[in-house]
């Protein structure tokens, strides 16, 4: 098992250079949150080096901080006028939800390229006249098109 957090506020800090004055608790909260979301979304990140966990949760727990902080950082559309003086600006992630990037994803080994199914054809646990949607096809151990009631033909799914 990997320890947790990640990555500590130090961490957090050195690759942080606008850390928030003060935010040093706040920060170790979100790394302890931020590395159970990771292990949560994508299990495989036990597998992967320190390093690459550490650098992912600092930019996981940056982004959700981020969305507290006033100004312009984490807006994904602005918008201000002169006259008569109106502005609007849409936040990109308002509540400082956790999420990670495609990027982020694919170094924690996750998020691959979904790959095509193959179903085996012919006959299917002991009896030959199961249907290929039956259950059993799919690796369950009851049958769901009923053949393995009549030993001839299935009941249901026909």
């Amino acid at each position: 098992m990997v320890d947790i957090p990640f990555a500590t506020v130090d961490e957090l800090k050195a690759r942080w250079p606008d850390f928030p004055a003060g935010g040093e608790s706040y920060a170790e909260v979100h790394l302890e949150d931020a590395s159970q979301f990771i292990l949560d979304v994508c299990p495989s990140a036990v597998e992967v080096s320190a390093g690459t966990r550490r650098r992912v949760v600092c930019a996981v727990v940056r982004r959700a901080m981020q969305a507290s902080a006033a100004g312009q950082v984490g807006m994904s559309q602005m918008s201000e006028t002169a006259g008569p003086f109106s502005a609007s600006w849409t936040a990109s992630n308002p509540n400082g939800d956790y999420y990670l990037t495609k990027q982020e994803l694919k170094a924690l080994g996750g998020g691959g390229r979904p790959k095509a199914l193959s179903i085996p054809a012919g006959d299917v646990g002991w009896c030959p006249s199961h249907r290929l949607w039956c259950s059993l096809a799919f690796g369950a151990t009851y049958c769901s098109c009923g053949a393995d009631l009549t030993l001839d033909e299935p009941l249901w799914e026909a």
